[in-house]
């Protein structure tokens, strides 16, 4: 099927991007990647009169890590260069989660922070960025503002931009202590959306947790959030009844609906079985580091 038809701008600047989307109403798409975008236009699930293609604006592509160890991720800053970035080293879950996105070659044009705005309920990044704690910032005829990732996913392909707003840039906060983490995605071959994934982010001081964040994908209507079930680590260290009550509560947070990948019941068993997996390999390791 072909796309229905639609105006092409190529703005050179953040600034032109908002102006077209603000003249256009909502009628208007941005294209970075295209790997989420070109597929919906090619199946008519998207027909927008424009697409406000941002590939020439010019100091977007960056990923870098502020004195203070905050990551920052442009709107430009391809798959690719998350895979085979040596900046993640203090973002474990983050760097399980680069190699395991799409495919190779979705990775090689795909974008990290579009991929956020696609809002997938199976997107790999949503979930990171959620057991991250980290923000999105969208520039508008406003300015900028920061919007929490755990706020920025609506529901399924729905995101927290206005009509003339425009993501710029990901940020992930540095650990408060010791970094550490996991993602774990089951697929049933390379390159195909989550039938589940989990994603642990944890800091740590001494073999104590202080921060405890986790999302899931492909279990729900959009991105879970399971923050709050993961919680119960806090304060407490990575012992087998500890691991067992996250996992439990974690799995209890889980949506998951039976469909072609599945039945609800053993999505729901992938997700206890990935927590107790990431958190027990976690506990192993600190172990023989010790």
């Amino acid at each position: 099927m072909y796309p229905s038809r639609f105006s092409y701008d190529a703005p050179t600047s953040v600034e032109e991007v908002i102006a077209i989307l603000d003249q256009n109403g909502g009628e208007a798409k941005v294209l970075a990647g295209g790997q989420s975008l070109i597929p919906m236009l090619k199946l008519r699930f998207a027909s927008p009169a424009r697409v406000v293609d941002i590939n020439g604006i010019p100091g977007l592509e960056y990923h870098r890590l502020d004195p203070d160890g905050t990551l920052r991720i442009g709107a430009l800053c391809r798959h690719e260069d998350l895979e085979f970035s040596k900046l993640l080293g203090n973002f474990p879950t983050l760097a399980q989660a680069s190699s395991l996105v799409a495919d190779p070659i979705v990775r090689t044009r795909g974008t990290f922070v579009g991929s956020l705005c696609h809002a997938d309920p199976q997107g790999d990044w949503s979930a990171t960025m959620i057991a991250l704690g980290g923000k999105i910032i969208a520039q508008g005829p406003n300015g900028r503002r920061e919007i929490e990732a755990r706020d920025f996913v609506l529901g399924p392909f729905v995101n927290a931009l206005a009509f003339n707003e425009v993501a710029v840039e990901a940020i992930v906060p540095p650990a408060k202590g010791k970094a550490l983490g996991g993602y774990l995605k089951l697929e049933r071959r390379v390159g195909d959306f989550a039938t589940a994934s989990v994603a642990i982010a944890l800091d740590v001081d001494g073999d104590i947790v202080t921060r405890a964040g986790c999302a899931l994908a492909g279990v729900g209507g959009r991105t879970i959030d399971a923050n709050d079930a993961i919680s119960v680590l806090v304060g407490k260290s990575l012992t087998a009844e500890s691991i067992k009550e996250a996992a439990e509560a974690v799995a209890a947070a889980a949506e998951p609906r039976t469909d072609h990948r599945g039945s609800g019941s053993y999505k729901r068993h992938i997700v206890e079985t990935f927590v107790t997996r990431i958190l027990s390999n976690i506990a192993n390791s600190e172990q023989k580091a010790a």
